[in-house]
């Protein structure tokens, strides 16, 4: 990729793994310094290490979002550097499969803290200072996740409704300011995502052919460069969300229900 913005820099949540990760290697090849951040400290390292070898400055940040604290931390460490944060990256997220009051409710709280209590607050320290320089960026990951109920992952796609919603009003809202936002949507990749959701084996996923982080990564970068609002990734999610405005959405929760249920066991 061509350098975009050199000697910009750009703050990155969850780039341990997935597409955290892709998104802070195309940065880095677009010219971006970089803060990373993302709980473990082994990972973030390991890449922090590759990028530097290819003239990369990267600082590191290791915290858990899920505590506000942190937060809060995370973003006074980014000012002491008096580097100014041109792009948020709010990339950091996670989700669970299985029927809600099945679901530990402090893990429940701990994804909601993450997907949305962290987003929302990292994104309300860091945007006075773009304002005041009036010129940003912000990419919020969502997912396609974001236009419809989950029943089996009900709060997951509750999350990343959120992000959808606050991100197509925030960017109204900076429509004269110089900063944009981005909802980047993508469908099932390639991420580990699966894996640490419990959903390898629920038939869709194991059928589907998904793409790798890497190829949505550069997706997002391009379309936040563009200021593009909304970015679902794929023709056919594009094609799905279209029609989904005119299925009542009753049947849209059954549909998805039936596209997240588990294979049930054979008959002995």
């Amino acid at each position: 990729m061509q350098n975009a913005e050199t000697s910009k820099t750009a703050l990155i949540t969850g780039a341990s793994s997935g597409i955290g990760l892709e998104l802070a290697r195309v940065f880095a090849e677009a010219g971006y310094q970089l803060f990373i951040t993302a709980r473990r400290t082994e990972q973030l390292e390991a890449l922090a290490n590759e990028l530097r070898t290819g003239g990369t400055t990267v600082r590191v940040f290791p915290c858990d979002l899920t505590d506000r604290a942190a937060v809060r931390t995370l973003f006074r460490s980014v000012q002491e550097t008096g580097i100014p944060v041109d792009v948020l990256v709010n990339n950091a997220g996670f989700g669970d499969h299985g029927e809600f009051v099945g679901v530990k409710p402090e893990k429940l709280v701990d994804m909601i803290e993450l997907n949305v209590t962290a987003l929302t607050y990292l994104t309300r320290l860091v945007l006075p200072g773009m304002l005041e320089r009036r010129h940003g960026r912000i990419l919020n990951v969502a997912s396609v996740a974001s236009f419809q109920p989950g029943p089996l992952m009900a709060v997951y796609y509750a999350t990343k409704a959120y992000v959808l919603s606050l991100s197509e009003a925030l960017a109204e809202e900076l429509s004269p300011s110089g900063v944009t936002v981005t909802a980047l949507c993508p469908g099932p990749t390639a991420s580990g995502f699966q894996e640490e959701a419990g959903l390898t084996q629920v038939p869709f996923y194991q059928k589907v052919k998904m793409p790798s982080s890497r190829v949505v990564a550069e997706f997002g970068f391009r379309a936040m460069m563009r200021g593009t609002r909304v970015a679902v990734h794929g023709t056919l999610f594009r094609i799905s969300i279209f029609f989904l405005r005119f299925m009542p959405r009753r049947l849209v929760a059954v549909t998805v229900r039936r596209l997240q249920e588990r294979r049930r066991p054979d008959p002995q």
